[in-house]
């Protein structure tokens, strides 16, 4: 324990300043906003940014400019464990069969992902786009078939 960790446990909170309440409380009649002006009006906010007079920041931004987001890839990330839950036994996992089960495809545009998390009991065959490292040891491991299929 320090000096500076130290608490005053048995002073009080100071209390709050009650504002507005006659001239002869210190704080009343404009209740320290000054007179007029947009900071003396209720329900005045300062928006972010505002640099008082100087020109913001967002401002001095450029417009332009380049973002990678439209050519990231759309992959969708698939357990085993899921398709362990969803499929049956002799059944073929793929972007088809994966819309018929109400997986949502527009979140596939660039194929799925097959991840190792749980353990895929039945014997079903894999077709995806892309596998971890742990997936592709788990389907060897259990002799489940798999196909790496390129995106349309």
């Amino acid at each position: 324990m320090k000096l500076n960790e130290l608490k005053n446990t048995h002073r009080k909170d100071p209390r709050s300043k009650r504002v507005g309440r006659g001239n002869s409380s210190q704080r009343g009649k404009t209740c320290c906003r000054g007179h007029k002006g947009d900071k003396s009006r209720s329900g005045y906010k300062t928006r972010a940014g505002k640099e008082g007079g100087q020109l913001p920041l967002f401002q001095k931004l450029p417009y332009r400019g380049f973002s990678n987001h439209r050519f990231k890839a759309r992959i969708f990330a698939v357990t085993l464990e899921r398709l362990n839950a969803v499929y049956s036994d002799g059944e073929i996992v793929s972007l088809r069969t994966l819309a018929e089960k109400g997986f949502p495809v527009r979140r596939m545009k660039d194929g799925f992902k097959v991840l190792s998390t749980g353990e895929l009991t039945k014997k079903v065959v894999v077709e995806a786009n892309y596998y971890t490292k742990g997936a592709l040891k788990k389907l060897e491991e259990k002799g489940i078939e798999f196909k790496r299929v390129q995106n349309q």
